[in-house]
């Protein structure tokens, strides 16, 4: 039996997806965010949730609104990733800095951007405070899809190349191991 290392409490569940989260303001000034902390918390109604420090910009504007919008970035976008985690949105355009443009979202005010191939559109239907974090649990109103990435309806992660974090680090994803319930299929 091979000997394990007890270790101090801390966020070991990875690797996690690496997000750009969209929010809207009443002055206009929409601002993004990247998190990891996010995940799907309910089929019916399809539901999501993102954590957001309460120090953080996007955390005052999704107080304000009520709505956000998940973009779902591929590997070729690490770095304007990154920045957008970096730098604040109360003293950057971030849309400017890194070269998106706004797409307008069909349900809610926060945009969509242009170079992530999955946009879901969300409503806050419940916030709750953790400690570091505030947990938005949003009901999923829309989901938008580059046709580029869509193989027989489905998105296709090779073709997406979808961005995750590990602490510290981004990652790209591997290899598909197998379907769901391969393993009781005659």
């Amino acid at each position: 039996m091979q000997l394990k290392k007890q270790k101090s409490p801390y966020t070991a569940l990875f690797p996690v997806p690496a997000v750009l989260v969209t929010a809207a303001s009443g002055d206009g000034k929409d601002n993004i965010v990247t998190l990891a902390w996010v995940g799907t918390v309910n089929s019916e109604p399809p539901m999501l949730s993102i954590s957001v420090r309460q120090s953080r910009h996007t955390h005052r504007l999704l107080e304000e609104t009520g709505e956000f919008v998940v973009n779902l970035p591929g590997t070729d976008i690490v770095r304007e990733v990154d920045m957008c985690g970096m730098v604040s949105g109360k003293d950057e355009d971030k849309f400017s800095l890194c070269g998106f443009k706004r797409q307008p979202a069909s349900r809610v005010r926060a945009p969509l951007i242009d170079r992530c191939p999955v946009n879901i559109e969300c409503v806050v239907r419940n916030r709750l405070s953790l400690g570091s974090h505030d947990m938005y649990i949003g009901e999923i109103l829309a989901v938008h899809v580059d046709e580029a990435i869509l193989e027989g309806g489905r998105i296709d992660l090779n073709k997406m190349k979808p961005l995750a974090y590990a602490p510290g680090e981004y990652w790209s994803l591997g290899e598909k191991l197998s379907t769901m319930g391969f393993s009781v299929k005659k």
